[in-house]
């Protein structure tokens, strides 16, 4: 029996890896997080799965039902959000399994921040605009945060900026972002990213909590800044497709 992490992706059903597919239809039980999926991801589950939703577990009570599958021989998919490498609570799952003798394995989805570039068609890593993208989140009354990953230590870096689980401090966050980035840079809101309930909410760090609070959005949205979102962006063409570059392969042989 197995426990396979499967990345759900943003929620899209058809942005599923084969292999996550394919893990689905095999695997008799399923546990979901279900506020953030798509109902139609479900669908690749076999007809008689037991699926169970874990929005409402905590850590205990899920692998509870992996040990139960476990005993049974039963096989057990269990959904993450976006990718597994990202906010999925893997590590703590992971030790618990290994501690129960349980054995494991993780199947990458597409991730959250990914999904919403694609929506925007924006590339991230602009050449001498932003060549690094900081992944984080904020802290409300989640688990603290490191004090070196302060918010406006990542700041002073001006690189691309995705932000999980903040939009419920937008305003404070678009204000603190602002002394670095300035308060016309470019901060979009990708509500539900590839999801039927999908919106995205362009706007600047002045004005970005406006539209937010205006939409009403509190979760499933992925925060972006920074000034490789800017719309028509105009910008250095980089070294490797540079037509002035040698392409010529150098010889590993001197001559």
């Amino acid at each position: 029996m197995t426990v396979h992490f499967i990345g759900a992706g943003p929620g899209a059903a058809d942005l599923l890896t084969l292999r996550a597919v394919r893990l689905l239809r095999e695997s008799p039980v399923c546990l979901y997080a279900g506020t953030y999926l798509d109902p139609e991801v479900l669908g690749n589950c076999a007809p008689d799965a037991e699926l169970i939703d874990t929005q409402g577990l905590d850590l205990d009570e899920i692998v509870a039902h992996c040990a139960r599958a476990d005993a049974e021989g039963r096989d057990v998919a269990r959904l993450c959000s976006g990718d597994p490498s990202i906010y999925s609570a893997l590590t703590e799952q992971t030790r618990r399994l290994d501690e129960r003798g349980i054995a494991w394995d993780v199947t990458p989805g597409v991730p959250a921040y990914a999904a919403a570039a694609a929506v925007l068609g924006s590339e991230l890593t602009v050449p001498e605009v932003a060549q690094s993208v900081v992944l984080t989140r904020t802290r409300a009354r989640s688990t603290a945060m490191p004090e070196s990953e302060a918010l406006e230590n990542f700041a002073r870096t001006r690189a691309s900026l995705v932000l999980h689980l903040a939009i419920t401090r937008i305003r404070e966050l678009a204000a603190e972002l602002s002394a670095e980035y300035g308060a016309d840079c470019p901060a979009v809101v990708v509500y539900r990213a590839s999801q039927p309930r999908q919106q995205v909410l362009r706007a600047t760090l002045a004005d970005i909590a406006d539209r937010v609070e205006a939409a009403g959005l509190r979760q499933a949205a992925v925060v972006l800044v920074g000034r490789a979102l800017t719309p028509a962006l105009d910008c250095a063409q980089s070294h490797l497709y540079d037509p002035n570059r040698d392409r010529n392969p150098v010889s590993g042989s001197g001559s």
